[in-house]
């Protein structure tokens, strides 16, 4: 077995993920609640695909031996991260170029089967705009940091892709 192999059915490389995930949420919460920063509904949006990102890391670190438990964890991890990688372009084009015609909307759209704005209003709550982009850093904005950090995890997932799910010999 290769040391990628080895590595992509070790609980290491799944807690990374997972806490790669924590580290992002945390610096969302440090953002709004530290900063005073009001998240958009955008933003809120992308909070879930890093939560997407944070389960698939628990899903895989669970038992990272067992092949049905990696295949689903690389399934919410492709899921998630492109997802967000849409989203935070998304957002990015809203800020970059504003328009009366392409705006979000105030409110979250969550199923109903899953309200997480009314579960956790603190953490999936939106009170922001999307065209407004109160924080950059090297004169690089928040959302275009999001487009980074998701086009890494898509990048790392293709890596880890056929490693994570080649049997073992």
């Amino acid at each position: 077995m290769s040391p990628l192999q080895q590595f992509c059915r070790s609980r290491i490389s799944w807690g990374l993920l997972l806490l790669s995930a924590i580290w992002l949420e945390l610096a969302a919460l440090f953002f709004q609640y530290g900063m005073d920063l009001a998240p958009c509904v955008m933003c809120i949006y992308i909070r879930v695909a890093v939560l997407g990102i944070f389960l698939a890391g628990l899903i895989g670190m669970l038992q990272p031996e067992v092949w049905f438990l990696r295949l689903v964890g690389m399934v919410g991890w492709a899921i998630s991260a492109v997802w967000g990688l849409r989203l935070a372009y998304e957002l990015n084009d809203m800020q970059v170029n504003p328009s009366p015609f392409a705006t979000c909307s105030f409110y979250p759209e969550f199923p109903s089967f899953m309200p997480l704005d009314t579960w956790l209003p603190s953490v999936f709550s939106p009170t922001g705009m999307c065209s407004d982009s109160p924080w950059s850093w090297l004169s690089v904005s928040m959302a275009q940091w999001m487009m980074v950090g998701f086009a890494v995890y898509c990048v790392i997932w293709l890596l880890m892709l056929l490693p994570a799910l080649k049997p073992a010999r």
